[in-house]
């Protein structure tokens, strides 16, 4: 499984590209406006920093809408990858746009049915919403099981779209991915910060910086 860092904030995207296992970033508006910078600016930034896709969101709207905006985004860069909203329109301009060759990512997937229809459009991606579903349905493991059905369906079609698990909120989140098949994980900065973490990994370390001293 992929690890994608879901931010627009350029200093946080800085950081973990110097890790060495981030393949890919994704923004959304709302990522856009704390990164207080535009999102034109923010694609010009974050493409040399992280190479691997590069998620950039359209405004919900008409199709033709959606294409027009989607073609200024993609000759940015090589690395650009359209996000499209989940309804009818945005099914219909990732249609358009897989035949132009151009990769989307089809967001705001809450059902397999979704997924289904983005895949059989063309979608490069589709991304699940892990934390939202559970949210809905007031359970810590409905994004868990759409991931994974979604992963069963298109694995029994063929279909070549992968999956992106979003909407991470923790590590549980992480876990459920993996676990659930997910080709991609895009992960807030606050969760990568603490995948290192572990009480005995503390512990183990303090023990062996105490065994030097001797």
């Amino acid at each position: 499984m992929k690890l994608f860092a879901d931010t627009a904030i350029i200093s946080e995207i800085e950081e973990v590209s110097e890790w060495g296992i981030i393949s890919g970033v994704t923004t959304n508006p709302s990522l856009i406006a704390k990164s207080g910078i535009t999102l034109l600016k923010a694609i010009e930034k974050i493409v040399n920093l992280i190479d691997g896709p590069i998620s950039a969101e359209v405004a919900e709207g008409k199709s033709e809408d959606m294409i027009k905006e989607a073609k200024v985004y993609a000759k940015m860069h090589k690395n650009i990858v359209v996000k499209i909203p989940m309804t009818l329109e945005g099914v219909k301009a990732v249609k358009a746009l897989s035949s132009l060759g151009i990769k989307t990512n089809v967001t705001l997937v809450f059902s397999t049915s979704q997924a289904m229809m983005a895949a059989t459009a063309g979608a490069t991606y589709v991304s699940p919403f892990m934390g939202r579903v559970d949210d809905f349905t007031n359970t810590t493991d409905s994004g868990f099981k759409l991931v994974k059905d979604i992963k069963d369906i298109f694995k029994t079609y063929g279909f070549k779209t992968e999956i992106i698990a979003a909407s991470i909120r923790h590590i549980d989140h992480v876990d459920q991915a993996m676990k659930a098949g997910a080709d991609i994980a895009t992960i807030p900065y606050k969760v990568l910060k603490i995948m290192e973490k572990h009480p005995l990994t503390d512990k183990g370390l303090s023990i062996f910086r105490e065994a030097s001293k001797n």
